[in-house]
């Protein structure tokens, strides 16, 4: 398949003018001016034009949760649904996905490692949507965050046992509940910790002897100061609390810099409701502990924890608007929803970029995300993996 386009965003905040991605199989083969391009391209290959239209990498959202549906109490939906159900949900979830521009997804917990069974079906083609790098079961103590996953464990030897399990299934990331949560009604607070240091120390161990990342959903202050310590590679949230406000420690944050630790704050597509539910002033603080980090120079990456209450599966760009709100460079959001992420996600060489060797993930959108980043919501198609995906079609159409 040849794209040709009135612009390529080929690098962080450059734009190759009239340019072509040659595609072959699920790869980036080619990119460059139109007319070379045009010349490498065999003749008999499918030529897709968008002569006033932009060409940017695939956005990545790292962090979903598939099994939720995104409505009042997506915990009682969980329940209430079986796991054939439940897939089913989980497949229109992962097609919305991919209709708003979204190629690859990092899901950070799901139930009977139905987000696994979902990736097999993307990736041979009997369903559309994202690659899903998931996270399978996440670690949690009893009675803890989200431990109607199954995930409950307690002690290193029942926390190493978990991983192991997870890396046996398939997982891409192995995920840690490290403090309390809202969504678990009757479990820690948010700011409350979870995990001995041995217990954490064990997971991380672990994990990376498997060759994989660990993402640790952290809120509270003395959580965030864990993970770190024990050596994870992004910290979910990382919003700074205390049982009686937020206290951003500047020495860990340097910890967090200095150590390459990627931060997913998980901004809600409806961020500005924010102080609507914790008060102006309390959300205030919340945006300016963001807003600190970034200017620090902590690798920021996207993603808008789709599935939790009120947090639906297509709603990443109104999520990046909450980085322009802070007075973020557009060229640097872009960033965190394709090449920041990818390499968090250890898909650095292989996503997230377009060039030549790298996966076939584009969105070509009309208008200038550069300038205006809203128009990242006008998609003329989507190619994830080398499949063509054209707005207002649907799985039976194709």
């Amino acid at each position: 398949m040849l794209i040709t386009a009135g612009r390529v965003l080929v690098d962080s905040g450059t734009y190759l003018d009239d340019g072509a991605v040659l595609i072959k199989g699920d790869s980036i083969t080619a990119v460059g001016p139109r007319a070379r391009i045009e010349e490498q391209a065999d003749t008999d290959v499918e030529h897709v034009a968008f002569p006033g239209g932009t060409v940017v990498a695939g956005l990545i959202d790292a962090h979903v949760h598939l099994a939720f549906d995104g409505g009042v109490d997506p915990v009682a939906a969980l329940h209430e649904s079986s796991d054939e159900t439940l897939l089913k949900d989980m497949r229109r979830r992962a097609e919305q996905l991919l209709c708003s521009g979204v190629t690859t997804v990092r899901d950070l917990g799901d139930r009977n490692g139905l987000a696994l069974r979902l990736d097999e079906e993307i990736a041979g083609g009997t369903t559309p949507g994202p690659r899903v790098v998931s996270a399978g079961t996440p670690a949690t103590p009893p009675g803890g965050h989200c431990h109607f996953l199954g995930g409950e464990v307690s002690g290193v030897t029942e926390v190493r046992d978990l991983v192991r399990r997870n890396v046996s299934a398939g997982a891409g990331v192995i995920k840690a509940m490290v403090t309390g949560g809202g969504l678990t009604k009757d479990g820690p607070k948010s700011w409350q910790s979870q995990f001995t240091p041995e217990e954490l120390q064990a997971l991380v161990d672990e994990a990376h002897q498997a060759g994989l990342p660990v993402a640790a959903h952290a809120h509270g202050t003395d959580g965030i100061t864990a993970a770190v310590e024990a050596g994870v590679d992004t910290i979910e949230h990382c919003t700074w609390m205390t049982n009686d406000g937020f206290d951003l420690r500047q020495d860990v944050l340097k910890q967090i810099i200095d150590r390459g630790i990627a931060v997913c704050p998980a901004v809600s597509p409806h961020w500005e409701m924010l102080p609507r539910f914790f008060g102006e002033e309390r959300a205030a603080a919340m945006f300016d502990l963001v807003r600190q980090m970034a200017d620090a120079g902590a690798k920021l990456i996207a993603g808008t924890d789709a599935g939790v209450q009120r947090a639906g599966f297509d709603g990443l760009v109104p999520a990046l608007s909450f980085y322009a709100h802070l007075g973020l460079p557009n060229s640097r959001i872009l960033d965190m929803a394709t090449t920041d992420a990818a390499d968090a996600l250890g898909l650095g060489g292989t996503t997230g970029r377009i060039a030549p060797g790298f996966r076939a993930d584009l969105l070509v959108i009309d208008g200038d995300p550069l300038e205006d980043l809203s128009v990242l919501k006008t998609i003329r198609a989507v190619v994830a993996a080398g499949r063509l995906h054209e707005p207002g079609t649907t799985a039976e159409q194709r």
